[in-house]
């Protein structure tokens, strides 16, 4: 079986995108329930032209299970995206630069495309890791929603069971001692959330089989 492991990097307000650090460490996680997985890891500069560019030729490779994760920063919780949204804002620039002139990805056609992956037992598998998480049917106007909707596009006929992430800002290390009154899951907590989501996609597929 092989997975993409996706995520993003800077953007205007993000200097450090915890996504692309994420499914790095993700990647080399080593649990026998993903011993007969395939990982490829990449991460997307986070523009509208590098999601055009660069998802084709990652699908060319046939994954089976596409888990792509991105940052929400404002959020308190760890959002498994149910659909992706027909929408872009033209009011943020993406870390090239480039801001769309039209508030829809593409004119005349659905105002969203759901996904098909089992979102309530994938909601289960991360709130067994002790990290607050949530359903979420907004992917946002962003990058993030881009890609999903572009994902899902492809997956009309069939082909890789998609999945996008929103994950909360991740407190680090050397961020712990600070004194807030409402605390980011750490890193470890959310990489083990992120391993959870992953065996559970793994075994959805198998059952598709």
């Amino acid at each position: 079986m092989r997975v993409l492991l996706l995520g993003f990097g800077r953007f205007p307000g993000a200097p450090r995108n915890p996504s692309a650090v994420l499914v790095k460490r993700l990647a080399r996680r080593r649990r026998p329930a993903l011993a007969a997985i395939t990982r490829t890891v990449y991460v997307f500069a986070t523009t509208y032209a590098a999601v055009d560019n660069d998802l084709p030729k990652l699908f060319a490779g046939k994954p089976d299970i596409v888990l792509m994760f991105g940052l929400a920063a404002r959020r308190r919780h760890l959002c498994v995206e149910t659909q992706a949204r027909n929408a872009v804002s033209v009011l943020f620039p993406d870390a090239g630069g480039y801001r769309p002139t039209q508030g829809v990805i593409a004119a005349g056609e659905r105002a969203t495309v759901r996904g098909v992956a089992p979102f309530a037992t994938l909601l289960g598998a991360v709130r067994a890791s002790g990290v607050p998480a949530r359903l979420s049917r907004d992917a946002g106007r962003y990058v993030c929603n881009y890609a999903y909707w572009r994902a899902l596009a492809r997956t009309d006929r069939g082909g890789p069971l998609v999945q996008f992430v929103h994950i909360p800002r991740i407190e680090f290390e050397a961020a712990r001692k600070r004194k807030r009154k409402h605390h980011p899951p750490s890193f470890a907590a959310a990489l083990t959330a992120a391993e959870n989501l992953l065996i559970a996609l793994v075994a959805a597929r198998h059952s598709r089989r």
